[in-house]
């Protein structure tokens, strides 16, 4: 799929497989998730743009490449995406963090948005989604959607793990934004749980039952 990139890098595969281990607890569990976050978004931002610039080296004037235009904004799903938040601030300090809170209807699965607050001028910025599940896909369009309707344009999503029945429900809702994967996983159960995947990302984050 276009605009699909599963990141297969050893150090990101490697993580991930703890991340699923069940005796991993909470502090390892949210370090884990900050240290994959940074390094998706290492290759989810290598098209940033830049402009030169004049710098001073201790040898001589010259021109060199610094990031370039409004900041970038990420944007958690919440609560979960908030454990991804810190890796990619850590790689862009300067980026400005927005929030979107959905809550997941417990018999049709479907998202229901409770709080939305964006950057701004949102449309000007590049925007990262994250959350470390993409399941059923419903939040993740649902995110995308009200970023479109307040504005934004150039949007990234970013998830650890997805299930295939999510990444094509939110590809073919908004195939015109790139979605960066660390783990493309098996299926979805019954109770719309990513298999094998890690169980609640939110719980297992923040520690909570």
């Amino acid at each position: 799929m276009e605009n699909v990139i599963i990141l297969d890098h050893p150090l990101i595969q490697h993580k991930i497989s703890m991340l699923r281990d069940k005796n991993t607890g909470t502090n390892e569990f949210r370090s884990l998730t900050e240290e994959i976050a940074m390094l998706m978004g290492y290759e989810a931002l290598r098209d940033l743009p830049v402009e030169d610039v004049e710098v001073e080296t201790p040898i001589e004037k010259c021109m060199t490449p610094m990031l370039a235009g409004k900041k970038l904004a990420v944007v958690p799903i919440l609560r979960a995406g908030l454990g991804m938040v810190s890796g990619i601030l850590s790689l862009v300090p300067s980026a400005k963090v927005g929030h979107i809170g959905l809550y997941r209807d417990e018999v049709t699965h479907e998202p229901h948005e409770y709080f939305c607050k964006l950057p701004s001028p949102i449309e000007l910025r590049t925007i990262v989604v994250t959350d470390p599940m993409l399941a059923t896909g419903g939040s993740a369009v649902a995110a995308v959607d009200f970023i479109k309707q307040h504005g934004g344009r150039n949007i990234k999503f970013m998830c650890i793990i997805a299930a295939p029945d999510g990444l094509k429900r939110l590809h073919e809702a908004h195939p015109d934004i790139q979605i960066y994967v660390g783990h493309l996983d098996r299926c979805l159960n019954d109770a719309a749980y990513i298999c094998p995947g890690l169980g609640d990302a939110g719980d297992r984050i923040f520690g909570t039952k």
